[in-house]
């Protein structure tokens, strides 16, 4: 583990990393386990990678919790990750604190059930302050909604007149995205071999390196974080650009 560590260099740790922490239930079933236990055992993997990350120096961690298409899951199964959530974020908050962990949202979190935002609002209220590394966790969230949420707002800028379609910049865009204000990732990572991104983060991870390990995300810990970032550090950046521009 602390080879691993010695290896990732400093000064190319990503400043933001994005996980799609997938395969909760397929590791409980394998286990002979009900779902609903792997989603409690990758709550260990969130603790071990968040403090994973701020050691080595991630500024910004986004984790895929739930996406506008997981409500279609069995009722039962949705309940139990909605008070799964609530339980985690009121028993973490001083763990959070210890640890300079600012926790933070993005997706159409007012959607949520009353007791799971109230819950959200306070975690987010009482970690303002942490400055170490900010956890954002992508909550009732798809990318295909949240470009349309943008896109609605710029369009009442335009309706309104206080904007002409033609001044309409990337930057302009980002603002009116939930992520405004967090850089985009440079790297995400998607766990249990399933190759896509569904739906997440469509507009940030333009130029994201994509990282699928075989790994189920419950088994998923610092040891498999630092085989990521040094995958991602062995690759060459180039924006569209040729090698012999970048040297």
């Amino acid at each position: 583990m602390h080879d691993l560590k010695s290896q990732i260099n400093p000064e190319k740790v990503p400043q933001h990393i994005a996980i799609i922490m997938d395969g909760n239930g397929r590791w409980a079933k394998q286990k002979g386990m009900p779902r609903v236990l792997g989603h409690h055992s990758g709550v260990k993997s969130v603790r071990e990678v968040t403090e994973a990350a701020a050691q080595i120096g991630v500024k910004y961690l986004t984790l895929y919790a739930f996406s506008t298409e997981n409500w279609n899951r069995p009722p039962a199964e949705v309940t139990a990750l909605m008070s799964l959530l609530v339980e985690t974020i009121k028993g973490e908050i001083s763990d959070l604190n210890k640890n300079g962990v600012r926790l933070t949202a993005i997706g159409d979190i007012e959607a949520l059930p009353a007791a799971t935002l109230k819950t959200l609002k306070e975690g987010i209220e009482k970690t303002k302050d942490n400055q170490r590394i900010t956890l954002v966790l992508a909550l009732n969230y798809s990318a295909k909604w949240e470009i349309l949420h943008a896109t609605r707002l710029l369009a009442e800028r335009v309706k309104s007149g206080e904007l002409n379609p033609a001044d309409i910049t990337e930057a302009m865009f980002e603002q009116v995205l939930s992520t405004h204000g967090i850089p985009d990732p440079e790297l995400l990572i998607r766990t249990s071999g399933e190759a896509r991104l569904s739906n997440f983060l469509l507009w940030q991870v333009a130029y994201a390196e994509l990282y699928f390990t075989p790994v189920f995300w419950p088994d998923f810990g610092q040891k498999e974080l630092f085989e990521a970032i040094l995958s991602y550090q062995n690759r060459e950046r180039r924006f569209g650009r040729i090698s012999e521009q970048l040297t």
